[in-house]
């Protein structure tokens, strides 16, 4: 890939927080982004050097949108395909439309991750009643219900721990093509952020811990508190699924610490809430690093600067900011919102501390 050099502008599908980030890294290597979504005055519009507002299905849009830019990445993993593939009639679009198809998909997701040779919870695809039955009798109770597409934060999905209940979970989810997952229990979740050029080299940050609060993100913890072997383990699956897709840009891979393995979760094909941290806490910000890949240069340093650790601001705790302001070592983030929303990502804040002994 020959380098796209500063001064060029970067298509990014999608205008949230993560685009906004995306906009600043990029911005501060020279580069301009163009923002496309169908929501009016996304928060990453107040950043960008353009925004286009329009339907992803709107072909003579995304024509347009194309010939603004020199390269096109996207922000979240909802995207239409249809719009992506067409996108990339026209400009580069990374990762890839394979990439970005495994991941909007649970169950192609959990077979990629099996195929590849990386533990995952047993599973099973759930397309009638009858189905279900027959996996609930395979797998057993407690497991998860989840709908294949369009899940995030906890939402389509619904645990059960009777069998007689499985129908009316099923039709709770739309009735709709779902995945059945056996119930892990896990001693910690972590993820690995990891990114890849376009020449393949690959570098990653060390794993994360993430803690959740009503199957929100509340904080990530950097580095994980697990064993040297397993946090090598985590690393070596991401770099497989890396290579496995051909991608190129940050990917972040969820996975379950049980026992001595981990297992895979999910993967996201997009910078990750869990690697907010690393903007103050490593040498090069996932944001700065996705931007690189994409745009043919040096991937950047990993390295940390520190034990960090991230804290989201959901809903209400954002009216904290003066608070947070005040606070030495605080580094806040807002994600300029316009509505507080239960549940609803408005910033976060992140602490960076020198390293405990033995860490280096």
């Amino acid at each position: 890939m020959t380098p796209i050099a500063p001064g060029a502008t970067i298509g990014i599908l999608g205008g949230g927080q993560l685009g906004r980030m995306l906009s600043q890294a990029a911005a501060n290597l020279g580069y301009r982004c163009h923002i496309y979504c169908p929501e009016a005055e996304p928060p990453a519009g107040q950043v960008a050097a353009g925004v286009t507002t329009a339907a992803y299905e709107d072909a003579a849009a995304l024509d347009a949108f194309a010939a603004a830019v020199d390269v096109v990445t996207y922000e979240f993993e909802n995207v239409p395909a249809r719009a992506v593939e067409r996108l990339a009639g026209h400009r580069p679009v990374h990762p890839n439309a394979g990439a970005l198809a495994v991941a909007q998909d649970r169950l192609v997701e959990k077979r990629f991750a099996r195929d590849i040779g990386a533990g995952t919870a047993p599973f099973a695809p759930i397309d009638s009643p009858a189905d279900l039955a027959e996996a609930i009798a395979g797998i057993g109770l407690p497991a998860v219900l989840k709908t294949r597409r369009f899940g995030y934060d906890g939402k389509g999905q619904v645990l059960l721990r009777q069998a007689e209940a499985g129908e009316a979970a099923w039709r709770q989810l739309g009735a709709s093509p779902a995945i059945l997952e056996g119930f892990v229990d896990f001693a910690m979740e972590i993820s690995v952020i990891a990114a890849r050029g376009s020449d393949g080299a690959i570098a990653a940050y060390p794993p994360i811990e993430n803690r959740h609060v009503d199957h929100i993100l509340d904080r990530s913890l950097v580095p994980a508190p697990i064993p040297p072997a397993l946090a090598d383990q985590a690393t070596e699956v991401a770099g497989r699924m890396l290579e496995a897709l051909d991608y190129v840009g940050v990917l972040a891979v969820e996975l379950f610490v049980v026992g001595d393995a981990v297992w895979v979760n999910e993967i996201a094909p997009r910078v990750h809430n869990s690697g907010h941290w690393s903007i103050e806490g490593a040498e090069t910000s996932q944001f700065e690093q996705h931007i690189r890949a994409i745009c043919g240069l040096p991937l950047g340093s990993t390295a940390l600067r520190g034990q960090a650790e991230m804290h989201n601001l959901i809903g209400d705790a954002a009216s904290r900011w003066p608070e947070l302001l005040r606070e030495p070592g605080a580094h806040l983030h807002l994600y300029g919102k316009s509505e507080i929303r239960p549940g609803r990502k408005m910033g976060h804040v992140t602490y960076v501390r020198p390293p405990a002994d033995g860490d280096g």
